[in-house]
Formats: structure tokens, C-alpha cells, sequence
């Protein structure tokens, strides 16, 4: 589908190398955000008003599609009329209790999320980060009053490469120098092992070990995914160990890659799954540790708390977004659009493009350096009218909405085809 603006009037496509100029409109929008935000964002020069389904329009009235979903929060797209019904419904009745009283909407929320992933029980939060420290906590718990792990000793495995969030403890276990470098002192209890390296893991693995923490596909590193047999293998050595097994599904779950669950890919089923992002439906943040009873039920009043974890507005939203999921609409249209999407990509290799990885709607892209950077591709892109979202140098990562349409989805792939050309060409 060709880009048009408001008016209808077609989109030009012209394309200039390593540049794209915003208009004075959005350039005076972006002088006034820059001005009085902190500078820890470097955007795309572009300014989104409104949204529907797959596709923006910016305050001149240009459309875009939008293929990274603000990393899967935006699953189900753009203003889904189902969502916003929900939320419109429950912003009448109420929306903040905060825990200290019960509300009639997270009773239900837990029951169905809980449900949905095969356990007994969530701890709701509001952002994924939130989820992440949730399960640090919940872990060495379990350590301390479960396995009997000496109090103040447990360690906890993670992975080279990973990404959990930006908060202080979490930083503390990254090895990206932009989200560590210069916020220590760090917190100690965390060794990481390469991703997808079995041995190294069993070999860091000790009797103080409460928990190995990793993302089934590492989303900001690239959409890295392991090989066939780690995920298994990782089940294995924790249930060996007795060790719990934390999956970080807050991009990869609830859709993006063809199933629920990134794990369900390989027929695992972790002691905890951390989720955010797309279960707020891009209305809300929401997030949730879920797990089962005998894991979860470690926390004690007071331990843990958030005001606006579970609160009546999220919870509806929540409520909303799993019951779009129980259809399994979503997973199956992520399916078999993700292998249209990797089919398209997979021609591009060779040609500009040096290896394309993922599954279901979710694809990292490795340009060849040679020919520009990540974010040149993006901003070339983005004079095309497709949003997408550099990391690490030369990866591209396309995440569309799962309501993308089958064509819009080609004329995305056919659209980075010609940037590469263009490129190619000098």
C-alpha cells in the first residue's frame, strides 16, 4: 500500500542517503521535546498524532507503517476497537484503588492470564522492567525459604547479550556499555554465560544458584534465537539442579512469534514467565510475573508492592488482551505471516542483507556495513514511509502490528529491497 497523506494525495518517494529532513512542523515539535525532556532517547525525526491498526500519520498528515510495534506493546495494532472499548468502559466505572482495597477486575485478570500460560498465579506490575526486579526478588526468595540457600548468597544466571530493562540492578547484569557504563556501583549476585551455551551454563550453575533468567529470543541484541536444542536442555539442567527457570517473554510473548509463548516453540514451560508490553495493549502499561503457587507463594504482605500494579484500568485492558489471545487468532496470523515476512527477508540475503533471524512477525535484519548503518537503513526507510528501529551498528529490527495486512507486509519488504538497491548503487 502507497503512502498518502491525509488528503489522499500520494507520497512521493524520493530518497536521500543518509538523511531525512522533517518538516518545520515536526522539527518545531521535536525543538520543544528536546528542550525540556532528558536526552536518553535518540528518536527517528518523525512525529506520530494518530494511530490505526498498522499504520500512523505524523502532523502533516503522512502515513507510515508501523513496523516496530514499540516493540511488541502494539500487537493487536493501533486503536483496537476491542481494547479501547474495554478501557472506555472501565474509565467509567473506576480506575485506581491501589492495593490497599480489593477491585472486581484483577480477581478475574489473574484467573484468565494465569490460565492462559498454565499457572496458578501472577504478580501484577505495571512496566517490564518492574517484572524483571519482581522476579529477582520472587527468586531469591524462593531460594532463601525453599532450596535453603544460606541467607545473602544466591546468584542468579543470565546471558551474554541480554536485555531486561535499564533499572540500576538490572543495567548491573548487562554487558551493552550505553545501558552500564557509568551508573555503578553495580549489584552483585548475577554471572552471565553465553546465550545458547548449554555447558557454560551447567558449568556456572552451583549449589547457591536460585535462578537462570534469559529471553527464549533476545529481542534488543538483535532477534537472536538459540539454537534448536537450548531451551530443553536449559529445562533439563534447572529441573537437575533445582534451580528455577525465569523466561523474559515481555517482547517475544503474547503473539509476536507465532505462539503465546516463545518457549512454546520448543515445548518448554519455565517456573515463571515475565510479560509486559503487549499485555497492556499499548494503552496501558501492564506487566505480570505469573507462575505457579509453589513459587509465587513465597512473598509475604509487604514484601513486594506497586500502587498501581493490578489496577482496575490495566486489569480490564489485561482481561481484554487474553481473551483476544484464547482465540489463538493472533498466534496463527503471526505464524503465517511471520513465514510471508521470513520468506520475503530470506530473498534479500546476498543483496545487501548478510543474514535475517527471528520467528513469527519479528525479524533481525543484518545490513552489510559496507553499504550504511542501521540507522541510515531506518531513515531511508522512514522517507518511504515504514518505521522500523535500528540496534548494535548495522540490525534492523521489523516488529509489525499482528494485524499487519498479508500486502502491506510486502510493500514493507519491497520497500527495504529498494533501499538496498538504491544503496548498492552508490
Amino acid at each position: 500500500m502507497t503512502p498518502t497523506t491525509s488528503d489522499g494525495e500520494t507520497v512521493a518517494h524520493r530518497v536521500h542517503p543518509r538523511a531525512f529532513a522533517p518538516s518545520a512542523r515536526q522539527e518545531s515539535a521535536i525543538e520543544r521535546e528536546d528542550a525540556h525532556t532528558a536526552h536518553n532517547y535518540h528518536p527517528l525525526p518523525v512525529v506520530v498524532a494518530e494511530g490505526d491498526g498498522a499504520w500512523v500519520t505524523d502532523v502533516d498528515g503522512r502515513r507510515y507503517l508501523d513496523c516496530l510495534a514499540a516493540y511488541s506493546a502494539i500487537n493487536f495494532g493501533h486503536s483496537n476497537p476491542v481494547l479501547l472499548d474495554a478501557a472506555r468502559a472501565q474509565l467509567e466505572r473506576i480506575t485506581l484503588t491501589s492495593r490497599a482495597f480489593h477491585n472486581d477486575q484483577l480477581g478475574p485478570f489473574a484467573d484468565e492470564l494465569a490460565a492462559l500460560a498454565g499457572k496458578d498465579m501472577i504478580l501484577p506490575m505495571n512496566t517490564g522492567a518492574e517484572a524483571v526486579e519482581s522476579a529477582i526478588k520472587v527468586a531469591r526468595a524462593w531460594g532463601y525459604r525453599v532450596k535453603g540457600v544460606p541467607d545473602g548468597a544466591a546468584n542468579i544466571i543470565v546471558m551474554a547479550g541480554n536485555f531486561h530493562g535499564r533499572t540500576t540492578t538490572i543495567v548491573s547484569f548487562s554487558d551493552d556499555p550505553d545501558a552500564r557504563d557509568g551508573f555503578g556501583p553495580y549489584t552483585p549476585g548475577f554471572r552471565s554465560v553465553p546465550y545458547g551455551d548449554i555447558a557454560a551454563l551447567a558449568d556456572a550453575v552451583d549449589d547457591d544458584t536460585v535462578a537462570v533468567l534469559l529471553e527464549p529470543i533476545q529481542g534488543e541484541a538483535g532477534i537472536v534465537v538459540p539454537p534448536a536444542g537450548f531451551l530443553p536442555a536449559v529445562r533439563a539442567l534447572c529441573d537437575e539442579r533445582r534451580v528455577l527457570f525465569i523466561a523474559d517473554e515481555i517482547q517475544s510473548g503474547l503473539g509476536r512469534t507465532g505462539a503465546t509463548f516463545a518457549c512454546d516453540l520448543v515445548g518448554v514451560v519455565p517456573d515463571l514467565y515475565l510479560l509486559g508490553k503487549a499485555l497492556g495493549g499499548g494503552i496501558v502499561p501492564v506487566s505480570a510475573v505469573v507462575g505457579d503457587r509453589a513459587v509465587l507463594g513465597v512473598l509475604r504482605p509487604g514484601e513486594h508492592g506497586s500502587t498501581f500494579g493490578g489496577n482496575p484500568l490495566a486489569a480490564a485492558v489485561g482481561r481484554a488482551v487474553v481473551a483476544l489471545l484464547a482465540t489463538g487468532e493472533p498466534q496463527e496470523r503471526a505464524r503465517l505471516l511471520g513465514a510471508r515476512l521470513h520468506a520475503g527477508l530470506g530473498r534479500l540475503v546476498g543483496h545487501g542483507v548478510l543474514e535475517v533471524r527471528g520467528a513469527g512477525l519479528w525479524a533481525g535484519i543484518d545490513i552489510d556495513p559496507a553499504l550504511a548503518t542501521g540507522r541510515e537503513v531506518c531513515e531511508l526507510l522512514l522517507e518511504r514511509g515504514v518505521l522500523a528501529k535500528d540496534t548494535h551498528g548495522s540490525t534492523i529490527r521489523l516488529a509489525p502490528p499482528l494485524v499487519i495486512d498479508p500486502a502491506d507486509l510486502d510493500w514493507a519488504v519491497e520497500q527495504l529491497e529498494q533501499v538496498l538497491t538504491e544503496l548498492r548503487a552508490g
